[in-house]
């Protein structure tokens, strides 16, 4: 049997968590090259390559994402076992994995977890927001119990259930010229500073192939990858920004304001993925249909 250093294991997981080497080992911390070590240590160990190293991301192989899931179940139980040792007394007796995307998050899927909780406070709610191929990777792959995504109803290695369709608005500052509009053109927000998605951004793919069919092209001035940056940047004064409404503040946000946009018109259909085959079980079940009855009852 192979000697592995618990060390290892957790720069691994750690690793799997933030799929950067930098990120990793400043989370551990350790210098990077050190962590690289571990890394490459539990390998030899295993003798199977466990990542897929590029200038850009690091990614699991195979393996390695079975490898993932299996030690953060045991060092889950090593945590527990621990703790019940030194006689410290832990009030989590579950937990579900929920990803989703980042533009779902702050207004829509906190708002069901804040409810969730106070019906299941014992219960550990782990949220991974990721880019909308990330999320439907981690439900396809059983990663995460289930998924909150815009993507995934023809992938046949997930079952959708659509939530809610949401239109794009333009997120602007409320002391902007448009600020005050019912409603604005493609055309007509052309003429100011736009914030747009990146290459990457899910978000991006269903904007440009609506505008190229309608023959419209922004330029963007500034680009970043998620919803929340982009309306960050808003609020700095920077320009507009088209995101999906459910990524926009309330109404009584003191900076900012959303304005319909047509001409035309763009919309997405949000709803929860599972892997297919596998049923939601346990309490993620029970959160799983709270998500649910926050759209009926809305």
């Amino acid at each position: 049997m192979a000697r592995i250093d618990l060390d290892d294991l957790i720069a691994f997981k750690t690793l799997a968590e933030t799929h950067s080497f930098s990120a990793g080992a400043r989370l551990i911390p350790i210098s990077q090259s050190a962590f690289s070590r571990r890394i490459e240590k539990l390998e030899i160990a295993l003798d199977a390559k466990l990542v897929e190293r590029t200038t850009r991301r690091v990614t699991l192989t195979a393996v390695g994402r079975d490898f993932y899931r299996n030690i953060s179940r045991i060092m889950s139980d090593l945590d527990h076992i621990v703790m019940g040792v030194k006689g410290v007394s832990d009030p989590i007796f579950n937990e579900v994995t929920v990803a989703c995307v980042p533009s779902a998050v702050n207004y829509f899927a906190s708002d069901v977890i804040r409810k969730f909780s106070k019906d299941y406070p014992n219960t550990r709610v782990k949220l991974v927001d990721s880019s909308s191929n990330d999320v439907l990777l981690s439900t396809a792959r059983g990663d995460a119990d289930f998924g909150v995504n815009f993507v995934g109803s023809l992938d046949p290695e997930v079952e959708f259930e659509p939530l809610l369709e949401e239109k794009f608005v333009v997120a602007c500052l409320k002391d902007h010229a448009i600020a005050r509009r019912s409603s604005v053109t493609w055309s007509e927000i052309a003429a100011f500073p736009y914030i747009g998605p990146g290459k990457e951004s899910g978000n991006r793919l269903i904007i440009d192939q609506t505008l190229a069919a309608a023959g419209i092209k922004m330029n963007s001035l500034f680009e970043t990858q998620h919803q929340t940056t982009m309306i960050g940047l808003v609020e700095a004064g920077l320009g507009i920004a088209v995101v999906p409404s459910m990524a926009m503040p309330r109404r009584d946000h003191p900076l900012l304001v959303s304005v319909p946009l047509t001409n035309p018109d763009i919309s997405r259909v949000v709803g929860l993925i599972k892997k297919r085959g596998k049923p939601v079980e346990g309490v993620a079940k029970q959160l799983y249909s709270t998500f649910l009855e926050a759209i009926s009852s809305d």
